[in-house]
């Protein structure tokens, strides 16, 4: 189908009921990411994969999507958007299935990898589809709320959906829910969703796709490497592997005929305004949330259902947010809202520096829904600028940028966090006495609170209770600083969005 469409064309009920259509996978795309944290402790007894092999079963999922997203979405660009979606909905459900019934560790990690190639055609297509099916600025924003809403609902009821399937099911449960759904999608698609794709595309370039995939993955690998164990030599050579690759990528983009990406889409001042503004948003997100479910857990000693359940109304803020955003923005100019959602994001962050001062989850939950209410809206108001700044034959790359901006920000936040909580956790407790703790596992205590719980339920009730005690507040306290810093960052996110998004019209 040609792009000829008139950017004032109104939506029909097609276009809506194909909205519904393109929510299903987004929800479980994300829900993907969150379920497995819950199964892990089951993989581990069946699979009983080494430390190493655990680590990538979490991750090499994430990975995939990062590296594949900006290759995908200027792949539906030439093949076909609504092609593309149909082809990765197989795949994941394939991919889900095998994972499900993997016989060992290697085949999990193989089937996640397979997976994550999957899941990374996903987003691209069902946004850049919206880009082509909307073209009424207002529908559009709302439609991308929509969107945005679809994934934040998935990552709240994750954990709750997850905790109820395995506690009746094996593992594998947590993968086959996918199945269904894909085959679901793979019926309806076709019916309420049009095709799009540039007629005057030329081939795609596998020199760049590669170079954008290697450059991604690298730099992710470095900032999700340094979460794990520091800013060491191995994190900072990946990420300089990375920055050097995806500088020579961005170099040959400039000097091909038909590139893999627009760069002159980064000259535009509100489509990179919007990128940085992303990246800010999940940066400061993401860390916290990594820390709220360690807080919930180790802290006040609740189960991985019960605290999925206290964190789940988050998702409920987001969605709500996402949607509520386009009517925002018709009534107040898109730089004034962000800017004053970080400012209430950073009352609520404020709110997580006193954590010490109660005993209980409220302050947390009540500061949690807080700095999530002042961040809701950003996500559909950035990449609602992202996609109007981009011309629509080239939305599918427009927004595998979006995409990647966003696996960026979340990434570089619990790298730079956690290290920031792990470096100041390990400061308290070194100062700590510890009688009646074994020598050998001092230094674990010392290492993380997960290690310092661990081995209290092996010592005295004395010894295990005053480890406690004592992990605990150093990681209460450091929690309280990352929550100061991502205070500070909101406001300083407030400054540039209020600056650098100002000449962007109110729809």
């Amino acid at each position: 189908m040609s792009l000829t469409v008139t950017e004032s064309a109104k939506a029909t009920r097609r276009d809506w009921i194909g909205l519904a259509v393109i929510a299903l996978p987004c929800l479980f795309y994300s829900m993907d990411f969150t379920i497995l944290h819950l199964a892990v402790p089951q993989i581990a007894s069946a699979l009983k994969p080494s430390s190493a092999e655990l680590l990538w079963i979490v991750d090499i999922y994430g990975f995939m999507i990062a590296g594949a997203l900006i290759t995908m979405g200027t792949l539906g660009d030439r093949v076909g958007r609504r092609r593309l979606l149909m082809i990765g909905a197989a795949a994941f459900g394939v991919t889900s299935a095998l994972a499900a019934f993997s016989p060992t560790s290697e085949v999990l990690i193989a089937a996640r990898a397979l997976q994550g190639l999957a899941a990374a055609t996903l987003a691209p297509s069902t946004l850049s589809l919206i880009r082509n099916m909307f073209h009424d600025d207002h529908e559009r924003a709302f439609a991308i709320g929509v969107w945005v809403a679809a994934f934040s609902v998935g990552a709240a009821i994750g954990p709750v959906v997850g905790g109820a399937i395995l506690a009746h099911y094996w593992w594998g449960a947590a993968f086959l829910i996918n199945v269904p759904t894909m085959l679901l999608l793979l019926v309806l698609g076709p019916r309420f969703l049009p095709e799009f794709r540039d007629e005057n595309a030329g081939r795609i370039d596998l020199v760049s796709a590669a170079q954008s995939m290697a450059a991604v993955l690298a730099i992710i690998y470095g900032i999700k490497h340094a979460a794990e164990a520091g800013w060491t030599p191995l994190s900072l050579f990946a990420i300089g592997v990375g920055l050097l690759i995806g500088a020579y990528f961005f170099q040959r983009q400039a000097s091909l005929a038909d590139p893999l990406i627009d760069v002159g889409l980064f000259r535009v001042r509100g489509f990179s305004a919007a990128l940085a503004t992303n990246i800010v948003a999940l940066f400061v997100i993401f860390g916290t949330f990594l820390f709220i479910a360690q807080y919930l857990q180790l802290v006040l000693g609740m189960g991985p259902f019960e605290a999925g359940l206290w964190t789940a109304p988050s998702g409920l803020i987001f969605a709500l947010g996402s949607v509520a955003a386009p009517a925002l923005v018709r009534r107040y100019p898109a730089h004034i809202v962000i800017a004053v959602g970080f400012l209430i994001s950073a009352v609520g962050f404020a709110m997580l520096t006193v954590l010490s001062a109660t005993d209980g989850p409220w302050l947390m939950f009540a500061g949690m829904m807080i700095l999530c209410l002042g961040v809701a809206p950003c996500g559909a108001i950035t990449t609602d600028l992202v996609m109007a700044s981009a011309p629509p034959e080239r939305a599918g790359a427009a927004s595998g940028i979006s995409e990647t901006s966003f696996e960026f920000g979340g990434a570089l936040g619990i790298a730079v966090l956690g290290s920031l909580v792990t470096a100041i956790y390990r400061s308290a407790m070194v100062g700590e006495a510890l009688p009646g703790v074994p020598a050998d596992a001092v230094m674990a205590a010392k290492d993380t609170l997960g290690g310092a719980v661990d081995i209290a339920k092996h010592l005295s009730a004395e010894a295990g209770a005053n480890l406690l005690h004592a992990s605990r507040a150093a990681f209460v306290h450091a929690f309280e600083v990352s929550s100061a810093v991502s205070a500070a960052g909101s406001v300083a996110a407030a400054a540039f969005a209020y600056m650098w998004l100002k000449s962007e019209r109110r729809r």
